[in-house]
């Protein structure tokens, strides 16, 4: 069995690969924007991590939404809708939540296939 961890810390790692499978989460680093601004930043840090490892959007299996405020799931979905080729949708789940840190307006939990040749 072999697991590789992308940007460990102590705490937690930025992505866990095994089997193939890429399991990551994403948080905003423009801490001050809104629903939109910070959802486009998570949504492109989902896909460079993604590439990184021989991924990409469409091989997206699984996604968890965490969103602060769950009126603004219609802002976000525009950001989805837009960012997400068609006919490619994952499993999904959006949910309200507290978030770690109180300026996080939405967290992204991504579990995507690889690759077989990376």
């Amino acid at each position: 069995m072999h697991v590789t961890r992308v940007g460990t810390t102590r705490r937690w790692s930025d992505a866990v690969i095994f089997n193939n499978t890429i399991y990551l989460v994403e948080v905003p680093a423009n801490l001050e924007d809104d629903i939109t601004a910070q959802s486009k930043n998570v949504l492109s840090a989902v896909s460079a991590t993604l590439e990184k490892v021989g991924s990409n959007k469409k091989n997206i299996l699984m996604t968890t939404i965490y969103l602060k405020d769950i009126t603004e799931i219609d802002k976000f979905n525009e950001v989805w809708d837009e960012w997400l080729p068609e006919g490619c949708a994952p499993s999904r789940a959006c949910v309200e939540v507290r978030l770690a840190n109180p300026l996080y307006r939405v967290e992204l939990q991504v579990v995507a296939a690889i690759n077989e040749s990376q």
